[in-house]
Formats: C-alpha cells, structure tokens, sequence
C-alpha cells in the first residue's frame, strides 16, 4: 500500500490489537488477527483476507508505540472492491480503530463517507456507507 496510517498505537492498544477480534454475528463484518507483528483483516463471511499490515515499534521500542511499517491490500475485483489508495489508508485504520479497539473513531468514520461519496459520486446517508463498509459491532 503507498498510503499508510500515520497513527502511532500505544503499547496497550498493540497488546489489543495482538487479541484481534472474532465477529459474533451476520451484521459484522470483519475478522482480525495476529501471527508475529503482522495483523490481518480478513471478511468475515468469505475469509477472504483483506489486509495485511506489518507493525514496528516506534524508535526501536522501549514504550513509544507502534505504527505501521507496511501493508498489502488484495486487488482482485471478486474479493475486493477497493481500488483507491486513500480509500484502502481509511479502512485499515478503521477496522483496528473501531472494531477491534473499540474506539469511536469520528474523524475516520467522517473521511471514509466522503471518499465513498466522491467515489461514487452518491450522497448516500452516512450510517448506510459506514455499515456497508464496516458492519455492526455487537456491543456498539
């Protein structure tokens, strides 16, 4: 991917990210999880593997957080619909952020309906664009 996530992940939202999360029902969407310090997003009804991004400790370690050093999205049009860089750069960040953290994540939510909605040239309502992409988490 030539966009990355520019966020920097403290040591416990790595830890967290370690855990990955498992969908529990049909409304979510993705799955996530860990082997070594490579995190893998994958579709939740088809397995399809997604992403797959390589995470690094900030300055060699020692408690300054983790970012993402390098990632790799799937291209082919039967298991991924993405071709925008900007777009792909969004919806990493979102899955961690929101699905597997947990966290609200607005500003993201915010730039994916717009890339969606310049994409698409649609003015679809936002919820219908997030859940599209994203699903429902059980507990939201």
């Amino acid at each position: 991917m030539p966009e990355l996530p520019q966020r920097i992940w403290s040591d416990e939202d790595w830890k967290r990210i370690q855990l990955g999360y498992a969908s529990r029902d049909m409304d979510e969407k993705w799955d996530v999880f860990t082997e070594g310090d490579v995190v893998f997003l994958h579709r939740s009804w088809t397995g399809n593997g997604t992403f797959a991004a390589t995470f690094a400790p900030v300055g060699g370690g020692g408690g300054g957080g983790w970012r993402i050093g390098s990632a790799v999205v799937e291209r082919d049009a039967d298991r991924y619909r993405g071709t925008d860089d900007a777009y792909d750069c969004v919806m990493l960040e979102l899955v961690i952020s929101a699905i597997v953290l947990g966290e609200p994540a607005t500003d993201l939510r915010s730039k994916l309906v717009e890339l969606v909605r310049r994409e698409s040239g649609s003015d679809a309502q936002a919820g219908l664009i997030q859940h599209s992409a994203l699903g429902l988490r059980s507990d939201s």
